[in-house]
């Protein structure tokens, strides 16, 4: 089974409420996105991919999830089944279902509340393939808290990809219950992006420079003057390294590590202890299979 995985960001984007106290992105889709360095020794129906990613500092969506950070670390797992291949208008079907974790020593963690486990979310994503790489998914996230220092959120999200050059995208997330801004209603999210990538030198290491913007269609950034529009701006960059000495049949394992700066909204500025913008580096291992 072929399966890429593009690291848009350096920790998993997902909804959550705030605590004051936020990708690494996984996209799973078949068919050549980036060139393979390494023959697929998968040709089954069935995927894995899990890894963890330890970040300088938690934000979600623009918004900081750790007053004082210290050690965070972000292990998660994926489960894919490939339901489809075909000629036809769709051109494949996958189902996956995954979960994702924030570990604290911090303020929101063992310094904090006292249980290391701040969050922990489960989720599960129907991708369909259409001709020249466009894909949709269809997300629906529960994202719960451990030690009790969000309420849980529910969240249903659609995300439209094209695996071209530079990678677009764009998603428009839907809160059921729950908010991730700390307000008073259900908000939706919108969000858009590119993540061009290269391979350095010839070499199988690959730069990526993934770009983001987050904004709120309705009431997903609220504050005392209402909803901010403008949440976010994400430049970074992400550079990968495969580890070619472990055996294929043990999975395709890598070394990844980057920054990128965030520029905050009047919302996520207040969420930032005031600061307009943050600089974030974090680095971490994975592996698919």
């Amino acid at each position: 089974m072929e399966v890429h995985l593009i690291t848009l960001l350096f920790f998993r984007s997902r909804s959550l409420r705030v605590s004051l106290g936020c990708f690494t992105l996984l996209l799973m889709s078949f068919g050549p996105v980036m060139a393979q360095t390494t023959p697929d020794p998968n040709s089954g129906a069935l995927s894995v991919i899990t890894g963890v990613d330890v970040p300088s500092v938690y934000f979600f969506r623009g918004i900081r999830q750790e007053t004082e950070p210290k050690f965070t670390m972000f292990p998660y797992a994926d489960g894919g089944i490939a339901l489809f291949s075909g000629s036809g208008a769709i051109k494949s079907a996958s189902l996956n279902f995954g979960v994702w974790n924030s570990l604290h020593t911090g303020s929101s963690g063992s310094d904090g509340p006292g249980q290391i486990h701040y969050e922990e979310d489960f989720y599960s994503t129907l991708t369909l393939g259409f001709a020249r790489g466009i894909t949709l998914g269809t997300t629906f996230t529960a994202y719960t808290s451990p030690n009790q220092i969000f309420n849980t959120v529910q969240e249903i999200s659609f995300r439209v990809a094209s695996a071209t050059r530079f990678a677009p995208y764009g998603l428009v997330a839907f809160e059921l219950s729950g908010q991730a801004d700390a307000g008073t209603n259900e908000g939706t999210y919108a969000e858009f992006g590119i993540a061009p990538s290269w391979p350095l030198a010839g070499s199988p290491v690959s730069l990526a420079i993934p770009v983001k913007v987050g904004l709120s269609l309705n009431d997903y950034y609220e504050n005392a003057s209402g909803d901010e529009k403008f949440g976010y701006l994400d430049v970074g960059a992400l550079v990968t390294v495969p580890i070619t000495k472990i055996p294929s049949r043990f999975g395709s394992w890598n070394v990844h590590g980057g920054a990128n700066f965030m520029r905050f909204g009047e919302t996520t500025k207040l969420a930032n202890k005031g600061d307009a913008g943050q600089v974030i580096v974090s680095g971490g291992i994975g592996m698919s299979y």
